[in-house]
């Protein structure tokens, strides 16, 4: 099973030119992979949250260097502390966490390095998809949840939701009639995750006010 910040960033690249997707900015792809993260450790038992908090509730490692290197940031600070508190601290990381995602992808046989020099100057890597299979099971899966109304999701889709909704990813997935049909859907299905439904609030405020705001406080 592919964890959530896979599946996103999956999803987030064009198939073509292995890029990430013009739909999606640099700042909401980082606050999903970050809250994608959280999520998985959430999912795994090492975190919880209430109305406000993140509290750490296993400190022990899982082996996976993404979710590792996050839980032992958290870990570390032993004041609870808010969900949009740690996503504004962590996205400091979201580079080295995205790189770690990708890697995981290339190790997995999903994705494959390319080196290309562009006019024989500039060098530049892509990462075209070379197995399908994986983000066409995540895009056919979420787009039958969002267009069926009596269909109740699993945890984890609603979770894909929220940060799919982050990302502004869902005009790659359905077409314009069929987002619109779907936004009130994809909305409720969005607030179902606490965490997820904090990185969309995040990610909306940065949109509608100043880049100020997501300036990366020191740790």
């Amino acid at each position: 099973m592919l964890s959530f910040a896979e599946e996103i960033y999956l999803l987030a690249l064009d198939d073509i030119t292995g890029k990430v997707s013009s739909y999606s900015d640099e700042i909401s792809l980082s606050y999903a992979l970050i809250g994608a993260t959280l999520c998985e450790l959430s999912f795994k038992r090492k975190i919880d949250t209430d109305v406000e908090h993140i509290i750490v509730t296993d400190k022990t490692p899982t082996g996976n260097k993404i979710l590792d290197t996050i839980l032992t940031v958290i870990a570390e600070t032993e004041t609870k502390m808010s969900i949009s508190y740690w996503l504004k601290i962590l996205l400091s990381r979201a580079s080295e966490t995205e790189d770690l995602v990708l890697s995981e992808l290339i190790n997995k046989g999903i994705l494959k390095m390319v080196d290309e020099r562009i006019f024989w100057v500039f060098h530049t890597r892509r990462y075209p998809i070379i197995n399908n299979k994986e983000i066409a099971s995540v895009e056919t899966r979420i787009r039958e949840l969002v267009l069926n109304e009596g269909e109740i999701p699993e945890p984890r889709e609603a979770v894909l939701v929220s940060l799919i909704q982050a990302c502004s990813l869902f005009e790659t997935i359905l077409s314009p009639k069929e987002l619109k049909r779907a936004e009130k859907r994809i909305q409720n299905l969005a607030k179902l995750n606490m965490v997820g439904r904090e990185v969309v609030d995040m990610i909306r405020e940065i949109k509608n006010f100043s880049p100020s705001i997501f300036c990366n406080t020191p740790i």
